[in-house]
């Protein structure tokens, strides 16, 4: 039976980058050696790891503009961390926007370094909308937001303008929108969905504004040490960073951004409409704030519960309860997550 993936993390990838990274395994370059047996600093693994920071460059538009990137580990959780220590100057403070589980948990590690204002913050009503309205404090060392919300199913639309450094968790929603890329300072994301397999952490960083803190910074915290080594200071997670760079070029022979936008968007508004339409569901955010990634929903009854869940399961669908702090269902649909399983679970929704 075919399977329709809509898992949220770790996710669905592209069959064809599963092909080659499994063959890879068994005999990469035609060495007969496994990618996973040879040097993380030999010729071949170097130009992988060269190509997948290329790759990010060209599909964000950000070449020649002075930025860093980097394939680190620990998640996104370490970076929440990572983070204040290279920007957070000694006696300093940094603004964040709390819209969710991330986000709290990132303004948590922020307070053992210093002072964090929350500027805003959508606790109030369980993180089902983003808020809009809040000012940014213009003496703050950076702003730090969450672009997509995993368990509520939030996405933020547009992000403010700022004289402050722009901080972005996009671990759930990078390469899968245009987006004007070059007003962030900082992107962070867990590659384990429109990336990779978990293990590796992509970080964008803008060069010039490292190093103003005036703190010391344990080695392994500290971007800068990762930029001068290449993100080899430590040895990489070479089996992510390989995955990731086939999925970067699985996207950019896609067609890019641009073309996975198109593809997403028919996605979103495919399921959306059933949502909306059918009174045995209803969508569980705001409209307005509604994330073409994770798709949040319940029954609006109970009845039909024990049917839907043998349906779900007799079709292939896989991946769909909601996270375990919200319930309902969650189906995220990620940029290798095909039209073809959308169109299959909307039909099931209407059977019932």
């Amino acid at each position: 039976m075919k399977k329709h993936n809509f898992s949220a993390g770790p996710c669905i990838l592209p069959h064809s980058v599963l092909k080659q990274a499994s063959d890879a395994v068994l005999n990469f370059n035609n060495d007969n050696l496994s990618l996973i047996e040879i040097s993380h600093r030999s010729k071949p693994f170097v130009a992988v790891m060269e190509k997948a920071r290329a790759l990010v460059l060209e599909l964000l538009s950000l070449e020649n503009k002075g930025y860093s990137v980097l394939f680190l580990q620990g998640g996104a959780s370490l970076e929440f961390l990572m983070i204040p220590y290279n920007l957070l100057k000694i006696n300093g403070k940094a603004d964040y926007l709390d819209t969710g589980t991330w986000s709290s948990k990132a303004i948590k590690e922020v307070k053992n370094l210093g002072n964090v204002t929350v500027i805003a913050t959508s606790r109030d009503k369980d993180f089902t909308y983003i808020p809009k309205d809040y000012t940014i404090n213009p003496d703050s060392d950076y702003f730090h937001c969450t672009s997509n919300n995993t368990i509520r199913g939030t996405q933020m639309k547009s992000f403010p303008k700022t004289n402050i450094p722009l901080v972005c968790d996009m671990s759930s929603d990078i390469f899968s929108r245009e987006l004007d890329f070059s007003q962030f300072d900082i992107i962070y994301a867990g590659a384990q969905k429109n990336m990779g397999p978990a293990g590796t952490t992509l970080v964008i960083i803008k060069d010039e504004i490292l190093g103003k803190t005036g703190r010391s910074i344990p080695s392994m915290l500290d971007y800068q040490v990762h930029i001068d080594k290449d993100s080899m200071f430590n040895t990489p997670a070479v089996f992510a960073v390989y995955v990731s760079m086939l999925t970067l070029q699985w996207l950019k022979d896609l067609g890019g951004i641009k073309a996975i936008e198109k593809i997403n968007t028919a996605k979103a508004i495919l399921l959306y409409s059933e949502i909306d339409s059918n009174p045995l569901f209803e969508g569980t955010v705001v409209k307005e704030d509604r994330s073409h990634m994770n798709v949040t929903f319940r029954l609006t009854g109970e009845s039909k519960k024990e049917k839907f869940e043998q349906l779900l399961q007799e079709n292939g669908i896989n991946g769909l309860s909601g996270h375990r702090s919200v319930g309902g269902y969650r189906a995220s649909m990620y940029n290798a997550l095909p039209l073809e399983s959308v169109q299959v679970l909307v039909n099931i929704m209407k059977q019932l």
